[in-house]
């Protein structure tokens, strides 16, 4: 997500990253033993999110529905918007509903649940707090059927691009859409968010393969299934099934980590 995500700004509610927690970051671990660097004075905040999510989650559950969990970079980290990354994160969550059908399953997509009072919050801290939803009480993520890590045809297909002259496409999209928005006024302005930037980031960039909270939802994943493949009550059979980029994975992409992002305990 992840995302964190450098998923650092991961959830701002600016364009731009927001400035970093004042705090001195603890270690905090999860159920699966992952460990983050995060900033103490955001954990009540996050319990509560992950109980009102935990909560949505089960409601949803409750109904029949299959769960499945949304990883998207939402960070501006690599040239990319925020605000442009929320926005796709939304437009995705409703092609995959329409996909399996809005009566069968329920996509949880972190950009719209990352909850209040985060403002300031690290990387580190979303992705505290999204593993601890991912996992779950018992570290099987049981509360899931899948996870769909988003690529580079689900970001294309938001700027309708066609495989010709796509970054071309991608510039002039910014100078129509991104340059008259008063709300990016000042990220251009202070030059975090530029024209070739942009256009290199969605035309080349845009994934969960250039995100740091995307790597950790991805290993995280990984081990929920290594767990599941020995557990009594789950199996092969029952593994949390990934998609990437539209397409189910391999079997032994199943067992493949990837580079860690956010995941680590403080260093004194």
């Amino acid at each position: 997500m992840a995302a964190a995500i450098a998923a650092a700004a991961l959830f701002a509610t600016t364009p731009g990253p927001p400035a970093r927690a004042a705090s001195d970051p603890v270690t905090a671990c999860t159920a699966l033993d992952i460990c983050y660097c995060v900033h103490p004075e955001f954990q009540t905040t996050i319990a509560a999110n992950v109980a009102r999510v935990r909560k949505l989650i089960a409601d949803q559950r409750a109904q029949g529905q299959a769960i499945g969990y949304l990883s998207i970079p939402l960070s501006p980290a690599g040239g990319g918007s925020f605000a442009v990354n929320t926005d796709i994160a939304a437009k995705i969550t409703e092609r995959v509903t329409e996909r399996f059908g809005p009566r069968a399953v329920f996509v949880l997509n972190p950009g719209a649940e990352g909850g209040d009072g985060m403002q300031g919050a690290s990387g580190a801290d979303y992705m505290y707090m999204w593993t601890q939803i991912l996992e779950g009480e018992k570290g099987l993520g049981d509360a899931f059927d899948f996870i769909y890590f988003s690529g580079p045809n689900d970001f294309g297909r938001y700027f309708e691009l066609s495989g010709k002259g796509d970054l071309e496409k991608l510039e002039s999209w910014f100078d129509e859409k991104i340059v008259p928005d008063p709300k990016f006024k000042d990220a251009i302005a202070n030059g975090s968010l530029t024209r070739a930037g942009f256009r290199n980031y969605y035309g080349l960039r845009a994934s969960v393969a250039f995100s740091y909270g995307s790597h950790d939802e991805w290993n995280i994943a990984r081990m929920i299934n290594d767990r599941r493949r020995g557990a009594t009550d789950y199996g092969i059979a029952n593994q949390l099934a990934v998609f990437f980029d539209g397409q189910p994975m391999s079997p032994g992409t199943y067992e493949t980590p990837t580079a860690a992002g956010d995941v680590g305990r403080c260093i004194k």
